[in-house]
């Protein structure tokens, strides 16, 4: 197996922590929130507000579960429409009262059901994307497992996006990128390789701006290694963003989307 196949591995496991644990374990005294004021509350997205080193912030985070009953309850991580109108309408209150965004993905992807489409999927998408880029405070998007297609880039409109060592983000899975490219699933292992979508991979080619690190003993033995790590980076880079005027924070993360390095092979 090689080592791209390797962090999808990782990046999958089921004993990986969700999206509410590493809320808990980086702030305090965290409150979530819930529905999307339109349709429904979606419990594949998460979110809320909590403390970071006695400021407010707000929290929003894809969840998948640790049991097959767990995973059934919030859709296995992906989100319907409505969990990204959730997840819209806190950023907006975060807007309204100045507190930074953070936000924690994992998900295979957007769900991709006849009610979530008939519900406006591509649109909420899209509207998440755009109303991102216009926020007026500091957002930091870290991803902690899986970051599939749509439904992980709907919330990593950020200043700075940070990846978990082992955790992967790409444009599809790369069982489906082996299905569409040679029309055979069972090459997935290959196709991940080719897809470039660990964290090493996504630096290099300036996609993400940080690798967090794990424990070498394994997440989910010594997690505190990776939540401490994420607190203290946090609390630095919302300090150095709220010192920027709103409007130079805005070019900025326009600037960081609109320059892509060239893809190094």
């Amino acid at each position: 197996m090689n080592k791209a196949a390797m962090v999808v591995k990782h990046a999958r496991k089921i004993t990986r922590p969700t999206a509410l644990e590493f809320i808990e374990g980086v702030l305090d005294e965290f409150i979530e929130f819930h529905g999307d004021r339109n349709y429904a509350d979606d419990k594949a997205v998460v979110g809320g507000v909590g403390l970071l080193n006695g400021r407010p912030v707000t929290a929003i985070g894809i969840q998948k579960g640790h049991t097959l009953e767990e995973n059934v309850a919030r859709n296995f991580g992906t989100a319907h429409p409505e969990g990204y109108r959730k997840a819209l309408r806190l950023m907006r209150q975060a807007e309204k009262f100045g507190r930074p965004i953070v936000t924690f993905i994992n998900t295979s992807g957007a769900y991709c059901g006849i009610g979530a489409e008939e519900r406006g999927q591509g649109e909420a998408i899209a509207r998440n994307l755009f109303e991102m880029f216009g926020l007026r405070v500091p957002i930091v998007s870290i991803l902690i497992g899986e970051g599939g297609s749509g439904g992980a880039l709907a919330l990593a409109v950020a200043d700075e996006v940070w990846m978990l060592e082992n955790g992967m983000y790409a444009i599809l899975s790369p069982e489906g990128f082996a299905s569409i490219l040679w029309r055979d699933s069972s090459r997935s292992e290959e196709a991940a390789a080719l897809m470039r979508l660990t964290a090493d991979d996504l630096i290099k080619n300036q996609v993400i701006d940080r690798i967090v690190p794990e424990a070498e003993e394994g997440i989910e033995v010594n997690f505190s290694y990776t939540t401490s790590y994420i607190r203290e980076h946090l609390i630095q880079a919302f300090r150095e963003k709220e010192r920027m005027p709103a409007d130079e924070l805005l070019k900025a993360r326009y600037e960081r989307y609109r320059k892509y390095g060239e893809f190094e092979g």
